[in-house]
């Protein structure tokens, strides 16, 4: 049985006068608020848990009494300084996998302050954050957990974190604390406290599917999605172009283009997911399902990347066969395009698709 007392001083003036006066409240020294949940010891074969229910049900005030310190929020970050000066002393690597993990899976977005982002990427870079300072095996409650993001990015951001966790890319066990149970089932946790209903139970939900729908679109739909491109180059007219929605919404583009001198063999250009929709693996999701379209003509699909989600999705899954692994060259032409950037001098990975 969880039994929390909470109380505080009522400081007498005139105004707390006329206000229980105006409205009936009975004045008292102090004011006083009790939660009693019928909840059993967690133990520590969970992974993921979540603390619902409306504002003013208790969640806080019932988490933090469960969690003490554990219990963390938003903090400032530097107003000036890219998002990525403000992960402590963590390593590149381990920063970029921690913001991949939370589904912040874009290197344009790493080098901006965090007082430009959108609301769902400071969401996201504050998970991070809090992540990064929750030591392997330890506890993080994160209280207001979705609270101020749009309900599709929180739905996203959701079943990004549930993933890295069940995955192991995140080494804590996570406590959502929220008013929205819209988040219930794509976080999919193993066990729930209802402060409405002041009831607890232990569960483990199956994420709702995603279900993609590809098209092969015009080289205008490329304008969405060309800022969030780490190379942020041209798209050349001669690429085959792929649009990919989730509910009628533009999630991720893909663009192909034929190698030449090599017939038949084709290689992905351009691959862009929305920020939004970041860290489920719809980009590489879209780069198969564009592969199966080219294997279906009689074509082959290579692809080069640098990012390290990528590359170990590629290096895990049996779909793709390793070509190598190298510093990129200048392509021809290069140096004739205003403004275009090439991968050139980075380290890359180039995979064939196998199909499977």
């Amino acid at each position: 049985m969880l039994d929390v007392h909470v109380e505080c001083p009522v400081y007498d003036s005139f105004r707390v006068r006329q206000v229980a006066g105006m409205f009936d409240v009975p004045p008292a020294a102090k004011a006083c608020e009790r939660f009693r949940i019928d909840m059993p010891e967690l133990g520590d074969t969970w992974q993921i848990g979540l603390i619902v229910g409306p504002s003013g049900s208790g969640k806080s005030t019932v988490a933090r009494r469960l969690f003490g310190s554990r219990l963390v929020g938003p903090k400032p970050w530097p107003q000036q300084r890219a998002v990525v000066d403000g992960m402590g002393n963590l390593p590149i690597k381990q920063i970029a996998g921690l913001f991949t993990a939370v589904g912040f899976s874009s290197p344009p977005g790493w080098i901006k302050p965090y007082r430009v982002l959108s609301g769902g990427e400071r969401f996201r870079c504050d998970l991070a954050r809090a992540i990064a300072e929750t030591p392997a095996g330890e506890i993080l409650a994160f209280d207001e957990f979705t609270s101020v993001v749009d309900r599709n990015v929180a739905r996203v951001a959701s079943a990004a974190v549930a993933k890295g966790i069940r995955a192991g890319r995140i080494g804590c066990r996570f406590v959502a604390v929220t008013c929205h149970y819209d988040v219930t089932e794509w976080l999919a946790p193993d066990w729930i406290l209802d402060m409405a209903t002041a009831t607890f139970q232990r569960r483990c939900l199956q994420r709702p599917p995603i279900e993609l729908k590809l098209f092969r679109c015009s080289h205008g739909a490329w304008r969405l999605f060309a800022r969030h491109h780490y190379l942020s180059g041209r798209l050349s007219r001669f690429a085959r172009c792929f649009l990919a929605t989730w509910e009628g919404n533009p999630v991720s583009f893909c663009a192909t283009l034929s190698l030449i001198g090599r017939k038949r063999r084709w290689r992905i250009t351009r691959m862009v997911t929305l920020p939004d929709y970041q860290g489920l693996g719809i980009g590489m999701a879209v780069a198969e399902a564009v592969g199966d379209l080219h294997r279906q003509q009689g074509e082959r699909l290579n692809l080069t990347a640098s990012h390290p989600a990528v590359i170990g999705h590629c290096r895990r899954s049996e779909r793709w066969r390793t070509i190598g692994v190298a510093r990129a060259r200048p392509r021809r032409n290069e140096r004739f395009l205003p403004g275009y950037r090439s991968a050139a001098g980075r380290a890359v990975a180039s995979f064939e698709y196998r199909g499977g």
